[in-house]
């Protein structure tokens, strides 16, 4: 089960996007982590994801990261995709509501992709709530789209691609 909107409600919903909001972990990454001997971790993402975003970009839709974990490999990776990430927040949603507030735009015109419970208030208030493939249980009956691509395995560039295709044929 992938689309769970006619692709002309969500065409709809799409077009009023101007900020896409990605969890990281189950959503960039496959929610596995490997963890060395040192205690360093290392966790497995897309090459394609960066694409993607700059995708929404061309269009005019700005990606950012929201992650309840502070880790240095979410940081180095949102670096080096140029996406703005905020870490550390155990309170996703009133994050995201400040992030959009200090970018002037409103719940009507954000996404959010995530992919577990702790995505759970966020997806319930954006205008296009998205989970990957894999993701939790609680929270695919919040979906409007269901990736087919599991999460670290292309959902990002799933998600982008659709994004940008649903946008592009409405010109």
């Amino acid at each position: 089960m992938r689309r769970l909107l006619a692709e002309s409600d969500l065409a709809e919903r799409v077009r009023k996007i101007r900020l896409v909001a990605f969890d990281f972990d189950g959503v960039f990454t496959d929610n596995g982590v490997w963890i060395f001997e040192n205690g360093r971790e290392a966790v497995r993402c897309s090459r394609a994801d960066g694409l993607g975003l700059r995708k929404l970009e061309q269009i005019g839709i700005e990606p950012i990261i929201i992650s309840t974990e502070v880790n240095p490999v979410v940081a180095a990776r949102s670096k080096k995709l140029r996406v703005f990430c905020q870490q550390g927040c155990e309170q996703k949603v009133g994050v995201l509501e400040q992030l959009l507030a200090d970018r002037q735009v409103a719940l009507s015109e954000a996404a959010f992709v995530g992919n577990d419970i702790n995505d759970l208030e966020c997806l319930e208030r954006v205008a296009l709530p998205i989970v990957v493939q894999d993701a939790h249980p609680d929270v695919i009956h919040l979906a409007a789209y269901r990736t087919a691509a599991r999460g670290g395995h292309g959902a990002v560039r799933e998600v982008c691609d659709l994004i940008a295709r649903l946008r592009t044929s409405e010109s």
